[in-house]
């Protein structure tokens, strides 16, 4: 699971300690931390690093849910772009240089080169996830069994959450921003553990607004030349950047601003989060290794799974900051970052100590 920063290059809606909660509640036996490094990063690096947890962890199989369904579609895209790895590297480069944004360009190449309709549409956000979770499967020499669920419902972006009887996050989030935190809203869309939890949650639900003022700060007190620093900033628009970074009221006002055909909405929203948290070029490829098994939470049997495997991890198990390696301390920092966004001034310094004080979730 995604720590307090998410790949869509947001701040989550609860931190990470909650969201273990409603996750073991929900079916869940063991939790695992995916390091911002991983977390916050488009889907080859997200899935390279699940996928490598799962592995380190000796998992036999991995689950997803995509717009196609059909795992067999999967593997033939793999092998697929195998065979015609340069000509597609090659289409891709030529259709960002007409300013079409990498996803796009990623599938209007493979169309171009596709002639069977039983490759996958990498045009949706869930396939294109999944296509990474088996690619990193196979790169990496693992034997872990791929399976995909169909995806039913509401799309990945849909908004609409009353139209269908599965929603989206993006939906369910919406509707609790638009009603002010308000339960009733959401209360028929997600398990009634999940209502309680988000009712018993002693902190601000955070968006981006709540980090608006820190980021707009940072933004007006970096030149621009220092901007080009920060992971995923390139090809200038740290000008982009520092032009409207004193025209805009809000976050969501600025993003319009700053919006391009070139780059896609969460795109912008990563390079953000990592100038947010000051995340240089050069941080993030010291942090791309998993060097480290972080538990969030377990029940029994999850506890029985980690004592049948423990001698055979290669990477260490930890609980705690305090067992991290100096060149991972990169998740208390962002997560220390994260408590900032608590507007009650006693609960700020309060979950800053939850970060590094607060224990696995143990549920018997």
């Amino acid at each position: 699971m995604s720590g307090n920063f998410l790949q869509r290059g947001e701040p989550a809606i609860l931190d990470k300690w909650a969201r273990t909660r409603m996750a073991l509640r929900g079916g869940a036996d063991l939790v695992i931390e995916l390091p911002y490094a991983f977390a916050t990063q488009h889907a080859e690096v997200f899935a390279r690093g699940a996928v490598t947890i799962l592995h380190s962890l000796k998992c036999k199989s991995i689950s997803f849910g995509s717009e196609s369904g059909d795992i067999s579609a999967f593997h033939k895209t793999k092998s697929f772009l195998q065979t015609y790895d340069d000509e597609y590297n090659q289409l891709i480069s030529s259709f960002i240089k007409e300013g079409i944004s990498y996803p796009k360009a990623q599938n209007l190449a493979l169309r171009s080169l596709a002639t069977t309709s039983r490759i996958l549409d990498l045009s949706q956000p869930n396939n294109i996830l999944g296509y990474h979770y088996v690619s990193s499967i196979k790169d990496i020499g693992s034997q872990i069994q791929p399976y995909t669920v169909e995806r039913k419902g509401a799309g990945y972006h849909d908004e609409d959450s009353i139209s269908f009887e599965f929603a989206s996050a993006t939906g369910i989030r919406k509707l609790l921003n638009e009603n002010n935190g308000s339960l009733d809203s959401i209360t028929s869309l997600v398990p009634l553990s999940t209502v309680e939890e988000i009712d018993k949650y002693p902190y601000t639900l955070r968006s981006w607004e709540d980090y608006w003022p820190f980021l707009q700060y940072k933004l007006i007190s970096t030149s621009a030349h220092e901007l080009s620093y920060m992971y995923e900033v390139e090809e200038g628009i740290e000008n982009r950047l520092s032009k409207f970074a004193n025209q805009a009221t809000c976050f969501q006002e600025f993003m319009n601003l700053v919006k391009t055909k070139r780059y896609t909405w969460t795109r912008i929203q990563r390079m953000l989060l990592h100038i947010l948290t000051h995340t240089s070029k050069e941080k993030m490829n010291q942090n791309m290794h998993i060097t480290s098994l972080r538990l969030l939470g377990m029940n029994s049997v999850g506890r029985e799974y980690l004592r049948s495997v423990k001698k055979e991890l290669e990477v260490p198990l930890i609980t705690n900051y305090s067992q991290l390696k100096v060149q991972n301390h990169l998740d208390y920092h962002v997560s220390t970052i994260y408590s900032m966004g608590e507007q009650d001034d006693r609960l700020r310094l309060d979950s800053m100590n939850r970060e590094r004080e607060h224990p696995p979730v143990i549920f018997t």
